[in-house]
């Protein structure tokens, strides 16, 4: 009797382990009833009648990465290039995951592959290197379109990686270096040209500048020129009154004035000590005879007499004469 109860012990526990079923967080489990689908089970805990009802799949329904291995495809212009991928994609619906493709993964997969060659086989291989972005916009509507029947929804597609050939490598990298160096020369060209413009308008500035200096200083040495002529006019007409009020004296004074001032010219250069120049002497006389006439006319003093015969005359003609000059000794 006792074994009989342990065995129906031993029964129950079976049962209920086989009964219940707990389904983790992220995955989502079908049931099936003698091998059809009958509900999805969310996570949780759950209770299925043993022998009936068993777990049919266990969908991972968190978002997924697929790693597209790398593919040769020939662009349109005949170039070969090396591409990887990666798609990005989640199960909404569990059932259709699990019954309406055999291995979603690799249905994912070859459905990405072939659609990748058909995109980038419709492009210039400038095409597929410039334009990643239009290639993964064209892949994700084309393959989210395809797998949307099996109740997955692609969230991302990549391009991680395109491997032109070597040679048009090389090709690229030298178009790249000369596109630069033309790029610099323009540059230079640029700068040149600025500065060329700026060392022009600074010329511009400068002479511009040096003609307004030149005209001002013109317009002040006329002005002074002016002032000066205008200065030597009334002198002259100062002089002129002198002469008409006071006759030939006025004129005696002047020139004997000047003469002096001559003669005191010659006795300070510094060449000689001595200095020998030509003298008339009866002009000399007649110059002093006329500055004696101008102090009697202007004094009106009789007793002051000018003796034009003073000393022996000497000859007409040109004579030297020694004139010692200040400072000298003997």
């Amino acid at each position: 009797m006792e074994y009989i109860l342990i065995a129906l012990v031993a029964l129950l526990v079976i049962f209920l382990l086989m009964a219940v079923r707990v389904v983790k967080q992220g995955y989502v489990y079908t049931i099936e009833r003698f091998g059809k689908f009958t509900k999805a089970a969310e996570p949780g805990l759950h209770i299925i009648t043993p022998f009936i009802d068993r777990i049919g799949h266990k969908i991972n329904v968190m978002e997924q990465v697929l790693d597209i291995p790398g593919q040769e495809i020939i662009t349109k212009d005949n170039a070969m290039v090396g591409v990887d991928a990666v798609v990005f994609f989640q199960v909404l619906e569990a059932a259709k995951a699990a019954y309406e493709v055999s291995g979603l993964n690799n249905a994912i997969m070859a459905l990405t592959t072939t659609n990748l060659r058909t995109v980038m086989g419709s492009m210039d291989l400038d095409e597929t290197l410039s334009k990643r972005d239009e290639i993964n916009a064209r892949l994700l509507s084309v393959v989210d379109h395809a797998t949307s029947p099996w109740g997955v929804k692609i969230t991302r597609v990549e391009i991680k990686d395109i491997r032109p050939p070597i040679d048009i490598s090389e090709a690229m990298a030298r178009q790249m270096k000369a596109e630069r160096l033309k790029r610099a020369e323009i540059l230079e060209a640029e700068g040149d040209r600025a500065s060329n413009i700026l060392r022009a308008e600074g010329d511009k500035q400068s002479a511009i500048l040096k003609a307004e200096g030149k005209r001002e200083a013109a317009f002040r040495d006329a002005e002074a020129r002016e002032r000066a002529a205008e200065a030597e006019a009334k002198a002259t007409q100062v002089v002129s009154d002198a002469i008409a009020s006071g006759g030939n004296g006025a004129i005696n004074y002047f020139v004997a004035q000047e003469y002096t001032k001559a003669i005191g010219k010659f006795a300070d250069s510094p060449n000689a000590k001595t200095i020998l120049f030509p003298v008339e002497a009866t002009q000399l006389i007649g110059s002093l005879g006329g500055i004696g006439e101008l102090v009697k006319g202007i004094t009106g003093d009789s007793d002051v007499t000018t003796r034009a015969d003073v000393g022996t005359p000497l000859p007409r003609g040109r004579e030297r004469a020694s004139v010692p000059r200040t400072g000298d000794r003997g």
